[in-house]
């Protein structure tokens, strides 16, 4: 069930349409139980999850010690990854038949106990997807605001900047509000569950495709800003353009595939309404856990990127803020040329990832 009301004057058409309901109700009911695969693949996921959420917690107990002000926005870093990594491990590591009836999605609609007695569960479950998903674009979005004010200060050097955090903070204010009024219509029953996963989805998608073109315009500009500066102090900049280009490539890896899957998901969704009037098997198993499977590992590779780019980023003796190429620079009147992928050079917080 998607729209109620619509499926509701419908409802006869529902039934009619498929003609083969044994299928269908035979299909509901393997839906129900978890294949050994999907307990298997939940498991190894959320132990990586979890070391993720170690290592992170660690690295924030580390970050926090030092002095400096790269301090700040590293902190920020580290919270959103042990943020995102430890809402994915309760996720995978906690049973299903905890948080929702079956593995697949099935229509749920709010407020009815007596047709769907396990709606709470699934709308928490689903709350916990959001807000996983949710801090994890988050930490790209802060690194884009931070780049945008590097880029602002080079290439618009009079221009008033605004503070990066607090743009930040707008931002995931309006990604907040989002989901907080897609978790209303479905209270208000304006739709399912389902409803609430395709609103996620198409949104998703949307943020995805403006972080590959913002990550995409972001690189162009880092590397000629690069180039110049390297020609100013006549220092060879290979190595930072070449993490540029790599930090672009794997970037935008992630976000397309995450578009191409959340896209791939409407258009399913929406097929499967239009031609039976109803979502609830629009997924087999074998579907649904390829889509979890690249969905999540993908999550997983990028955030322990996260963490090898924020780990490398310091000299070995562990001093935040001390650059390679900075020790390079010995030539009388020349300054050092910054890391290609500085996050921020502000006067506030300044952080190179």
């Amino acid at each position: 069930m998607f729209w109620d009301n619509v499926i509701g004057d419908n409802e006869s058409k529902n039934f009619t349409v498929v003609s083969n309901s044994t299928v269908i109700n035979s299909g509901v009911n393997e839906a129900l139980e978890e294949t050994k695969f999907e307990l298997y693949h939940d498991l190894v996921l959320g132990v990586a999850f979890l070391v993720t959420t170690i290592i992170s917690l660690d690295r924030l107990y580390w970050s926090r010690k030092q002095g400096g002000p790269e301090t700040t926005v590293v902190t920020a870093f580290y919270s959103l990854i042990l943020m995102t990594s430890f809402l994915r491990t309760m996720w995978f590591l906690v049973p299903t038949s905890m948080l929702q009836p079956s593995y697949t999605p099935t229509g749920v609609m709010a407020f009815d106990a007596q047709e769907y007695p396990h709606w709470v569960r699934c709308f928490g479950a689903e709350v916990l997807v959001s807000l996983g998903s949710l801090c994890l674009f988050s930490i790209f979005i802060l690194i884009l605001v931070y780049w945008a004010d590097v880029l602002k200060k080079y290439f618009f050097p009079g221009a008033r900047r605004s503070k990066p955090m607090t743009t930040f903070l707008s931002l995931v204010n309006f990604l907040i509000v989002v989901e907080l009024l897609n978790a209303a219509s479905f209270l208000l029953k304006f739709y399912s569950i389902e409803g609430m996963i395709l609103v996620n989805a198409v949104f998703l998608s949307i943020v995805s495709g403006v972080c590959v073109y913002e990550i995409s315009f972001f690189s162009c500009r880092f590397r000629t800003v690069v180039r110049t500066l390297g020609a100013i102090n006549q220092v060879s900049t290979e190595s930072q353009i070449r993490r540029i280009v790599w930090l672009t490539v794997t970037g935008n890896l992630f976000f397309i595939t995450r578009a191409i899957l959340e896209t791939i998901l409407c258009v399913c969704y929406v097929v499967y309404w239009h031609r039976y009037g109803t979502i609830d098997m629009v997924f087999s198993h074998p579907l649904w856990d390829t889509y979890i499977l690249l969905k999540h590992w993908s999550e997983l590779v990028i955030l322990c990127l996260m963490l090898y780019i924020l780990r490398t980023r310091f000299t070995s003796s562990g001093s935040p803020g001390t650059s390679s190429i900075s020790s390079q620079s010995n030539r009388a009147g020349y300054g050092a040329v910054p890391d290609t992928v500085d996050v921020s050079s502000t006067e506030d917080s300044p952080v190179e990832v």
